[in-house]
């Protein structure tokens, strides 16, 4: 997964916000690793986009329907096998 670099930007800045006076002076370097660091992690990171993870979503609901339809027909024929409705 990519992330968007407007994102990691406004994280960082975010970051460097909450840095002391007196180290705000070597912000640009400070901003430069720490999204460097920033970008590295998140790379390493499993992560899916919202878009992939809600069709895994809808993928697992429709899954998870079929498969209360296909116990639900079970149920019936194990109940009509069991009244002797499919004997030779």
């Amino acid at each position: 997964m990519t992330f968007k670099t407007e994102n990691i930007d406004h994280l960082v800045k975010q970051i460097s916000d909450l840095l002391p006076e007196d180290l705000r002076q070597t912000r640009a370097d400070l901003e430069k690793n720490i999204k460097s660091a920033l970008t590295a992690t998140l790379q390493k990171m499993d992560l899916v986009t919202r878009e992939e993870f809600d069709i895994q979503q809808e993928l697992l609901a429709n899954s998870r329907r079929l498969l209360d339809e296909l116990e639900s027909r079970i149920e019936v024929l194990e109940n009509e096998l069991k009244q002797g409705k499919y004997q030779d």
